[in-house]
């Protein structure tokens, strides 16, 4: 890799870009392990947050209160208080009481980077929960009367028809909220997960290179954020409602 990264560092230098970590293997391994480490923060925090999202509008919209209140009560807390203060809150406290409980039987099995997966992905689930609430309640009166004249029981046109409908209404809302989800992967650097934006900061701290790293960064979560919004471009084609708002 060094045979043609040396020109290519040299080029950026006489502009005055210092790159000159990505010919150390020790600095240049850290930080595409960082690269890997955010998709995989992305990937699983995409799936875990539209999953908790589609269980939390389901539990909105239900009659029963026992469902519906403790979600609304979740949503709202969720919403109204900064990610990285719930991600402190998980990893200082209720990972330290996991651990005290475990003292003695065994290690707790909880690393930062699941900590961050599900602080994250519970956070940005309460805004797909109300996406989906807003696209429940779009879904006509008329298309819900029919289901239940050919039979479907509440909870069968809840998942079978109201949901499906519903995805398709609250899609472009669903997508913005995974472009912010890609960017807020970055509050996991705060304790000790080594993504990329942990391992930029370890290296500028040596270098002292931030503004070099820092369009590095830029390009990164700027890649990362496109192709999940041409993916939510593209399934919007796809699943688009045949004469719906024409």
């Amino acid at each position: 890799m060094a045979h043609w990264l040396e020109p290519t560092v040299a080029a950026l230098k006489g502009i005055g870009l210092n790159y000159d970590f990505l010919l150390a293997a020790g600095e240049r391994a850290s930080f595409l392990h960082g690269l890997v480490v955010t998709v995989q923060l992305a990937l699983a925090t995409i799936v875990l947050s539209l999953i908790a999202g589609v269980l939390l509008a389901a539990m909105l919209v239900s009659p029963r209160r026992s469902l519906a209140w403790p979600a609304r009560a979740f949503v709202e807390l969720t919403r109204n208080t900064p990610t990285v203060v719930q991600l402190y809150c998980a990893f200082l406290v209720l990972n330290m009481l996991i651990t005290q409980a475990l003292e003695g039987i065994g290690r707790n099995p909880l690393s930062p980077f699941l900590w961050a997966v599900v602080v994250i992905a519970l956070h940005k689930a309460a805004f797909h929960a109300e996406a989906l609430r807003a696209g429940l309640q779009a879904v006509p009166a008329v298309t819900l009367e029919a289901a239940a004249s050919l039979g479907f029981s509440a909870r069968r046109r809840l998942w079978l028809v109201q949901l499906p409908l519903a995805l398709r209404f609250a899609l472009p809302s669903l997508v913005n909220n995974l472009v912010d989800l890609i960017k807020m992967t970055t509050v996991a650097s705060a304790i000790a997960v080594g993504d990329v934006t942990y391992q930029a900061a370890m290296i500028w701290v040596q270098r002292d290179n931030v503004l070099e790293l820092m369009l590095l960064l830029l390009a990164w979560f700027g890649l990362l954020t496109w192709l999940v919004n041409q993916g939510g471009r593209l399934l919007e084609r796809r699943l688009r409602i045949p004469g719906y708002g024409r």
